[in-house]
């Protein structure tokens, strides 16, 4: 579904603190931006900001950083975490294709990946958020052993991804294809989660960890 233009919400996010339009300024420096040592988690597609907020409630000492190339529905979320008056969030407005130039090496210590478009043509699955092309580029910055949780309701995608991430040195350390259903009880859910769950979809999820080898 096309999004219809929101003029307004790049100028309201330029005039917040916690939104980096020039996030390549910040590339090995984003313990500076949170003034602190903490732990950096990213979420790639963060939609309207439910999930990370959560997250950042949950977890006063691990910061957050969430992209989405869409303000329409990043200015959402950058409200939600300013009216939590949450100090460990940052969004970044911006393509996931570049991501490897935002951050350095060993920035970041997970990554969550939940309902990204799945690209069902063959010709476009390289622009899938767990494709191997984006694989190897988050490798450029996530510890070793760092965790991406990612969820889906398209079960080609899911299926392409458990093969992307073996290929790419991650262990799957979970695999469900009923995430609600299967005792897993550390799950957030999005906004998108929540509605299509109340008409019968099942959410599928992994856990990939990327081995210390690499």
């Amino acid at each position: 579904m096309r999004l219809r233009k929101k003029w307004w919400a790049r100028p309201e996010m330029e005039a917040s603190s916690i939104v980096i339009t020039r996030p390549f300024d910040k590339k090995g420096l984003w313990k500076e931006e949170f003034g602190n040592s903490n732990p950096i988690h990213l979420e790639l597609g963060c939609g309207r900001g439910k999930f990370i907020c959560e997250k950042a409630k949950e977890n006063p000492n691990i910061n957050y950083i969430a992209i989405d190339l869409k303000d329409e529905v990043l200015v959402y979320g950058v409200r939600k975490v300013q009216e939590a008056e949450l100090s460990n969030v940052r969004f970044i407005p911006m393509n996931i294709g570049f991501i490897a130039d935002v951050f350095d090496k060993d920035e970041i210590s997970k990554i969550y990946i939940n309902f990204c478009n799945p690209w069902p043509k063959k010709s476009h699955n390289k622009r899938r958020l767990t494709h191997t092309k984006l694989l190897t580029e988050y490798k450029k910055f996530i510890k070793p052993e760092t965790e991406i949780w990612f969820k889906t309701d398209d079960v080609d995608l899911f299926e392409a991804s458990l093969d992307y991430f073996k290929d790419n040195s991650f262990s799957l350390e979970f695999v469900t294809y009923d995430l609600h259903q299967s005792g897993f009880d550390k799950n957030i859910m999005t906004e998108y989660e929540e509605k299509f769950t109340s008409l019968g979809m099942k959410t599928m999820f992994l856990i990939g960890k990327l081995n210390t080898t690499n």
